[in-house]
């Protein structure tokens, strides 16, 4: 390394904390329902890049919902471009219940404090750190890489990514894969013989998003009289159908080979694609055995409801025409149809259900030259590590991006200590994140983004 590399590693390691902690001081709040206010941080993104000279595009969808696209020009013009991108607001927080104010951005102990932290202005600092490093040294990537910093992915990303994506296709045409958060963070295992292991889960596929409403109708009447119509209670035993239906389990490409790559990092080899290995039968078992990285596949193996809102009547005496309910429902890829059709079986007759919000199922490729890409970026920074490829429960702006017929990737690379629980941080108090974390994901991007 030579000296002038070194002064830029420090100059990106000092930025990167800077980033991150100065992105938390701009509070981008969602509030959900078009709530939201992204233009300040959107702005602060813009200045950055152009400070490195890009040329950033600040595209507004609604006052202050604000996105940031630039594109970073590659050494090999035939090359397809890579999408990496990330999102500039945060979910609510109550500083009631957090050690310091959520939007400090307080730098303590080594560790990076406030809302975002985790999700995502960390990887959103470290992607502007590491541009900033290439245009100080004149690095290129090999490949050109469209930078994307979007709007309203904690809520529905009507403002953000599916606006870009209806509105502005163009900007991304030419890419060929994206990536962005919950992903490439150390999952600290151990193995069936108790040793220690670390593993490095990359998102490949997403449930997709299915929020539903149910509605029941019924006769309104006095609450001390008989009433065989009540639509109370035909909601109530809708949504205790709902909440108690078993989902069978539904193993995506991804998810098999998740099940053999902890397998093989945590001693107990399984093979889900053997005659023999019934999924309904010998999954528990396995899982058993994986200890706590079973918690890697564990909420994608099924679709699932979960009822989250009920909404029915006024007074206790009166008993009200209508009830309704909202569920939260996800769907892995390829079981749309399972889902739906077993939503008019638990319903029924006396319950009608629409979707409030839809987003795609999403399965990338694991065999892909990005996904080795990936792989070998992080073992070349942590060599005894185990990267295995993940379906993630929930979704992220990859969903809207996919529609453009982009394959995703959860990427957002961290090298985190076994006392931090990284997983609980996601929307959670004290959102934090350790120096020494930022700048190793600053060094695996970089090599992943200037060889893929």
């Amino acid at each position: 390394m030579t000296s002038e590399t070194q002064a830029t590693d420090r100059t990106a390691d000092a930025e990167v904390v800077r980033f991150t902690s100065e992105l938390i001081r701009i509070d981008t709040t969602n509030h959900g329902g078009g709530q939201g206010w992204e233009r300040p941080a959107a702005e602060y993104v813009a200045a950055r890049l152009g400070e490195a000279g890009l040329s950033p595009r600040i595209l507004e969808s609604a006052p202050g919902r604000a996105n940031v696209v630039a594109r970073v020009r590659g050494n090999d013009p035939d090359a397809p471009a890579l999408l990496v991108h990330g999102h500039l607001d945060v979910v609510p927080a109550d500083p009631e219940l957090w050690s310091a104010p959520p939007f400090s951005g307080e730098v303590r102990d080594g560790t990076v404090f406030g809302r975002g932290a985790v999700d995502m202005k960390n990887t959103d600092a470290m992607l502007l750190a590491l541009v900033r490093s290439w245009a100080r040294t004149g690095t290129r990537p090999r490949r050109d890489i469209v930078l994307a910093f979007t709007a309203d992915e904690e809520d529905s990303a009507a403002y953000g990514a599916e606006w870009l994506v209806r509105e502005h296709p163009s900007l991304f045409s030419d890419c060929a894969a994206g990536v962005s958060e919950s992903g490439a963070f150390t999952f600290h295992a151990r193995t069936v013989s108790g040793e220690p292991v670390r593993l490095y889960p990359v998102g490949a596929g997403e449930r997709g998003s299915a929020w539903l409403r149910l509605t029941a109708s019924g006769t309104a009447g006095h609450g001390s009289k008989a009433n065989d119509d009540n639509a109370v209670g035909a909601l109530a035993a809708a949504v205790t159908r709902i909440d108690s239906h078993a989902w069978p389990v539904r193993l995506t490409p991804v998810t098999r080979a998740a099940l053999a790559g902890i397998g093989d990092a945590v001693g107990r080899p399984v093979d889900p694609d053997d005659a023999g290995f019934d999924p309904q039968r010998d999954l528990e078992s396995v899982l058993a055995d994986f200890g706590p990285a079973a918690s890697l596949v564990r909420s994608t193996l099924r679709n699932s409801t979960n009822p989250t809102v009920l909404e029915a009547g006024s007074k206790v005496n009166v008993i009200p025409s209508r009830a309704s309910a909202l569920v939260d429902g996800r769907i892995l890829p390829g079981c749309a149809e399972e889902f739906h059709t077993t939503l008019d079986e638990l319903t029924g007759d006396r319950v009608e259900w629409e979707y409030t919000h839809r987003s795609p199922a999403l399965l990338s490729p694991v065999d892909s030259p990005v996904f080795a890409a990936m792989r070998e970026a992080l073992l070349a920074h942590d060599p005894d590590a185990h990267v295995v490829p993940v379906c993630l429960s929930g979704g992220t702006d990859a969903k809207q991006f996919s529609e453009l017929g982009i394959p995703g990737y959860g990427f957002s690379p961290l090298r985190l200590p076994p006392s931090l629980d990284y997983g609980a941080l996601f929307h959670g108090v004290d959102e934090r994140v350790p120096v020494d974390s930022l700048t190793f994901g600053v060094r695996v991007l970089d090599r992943f983004l200037t060889t893929v």
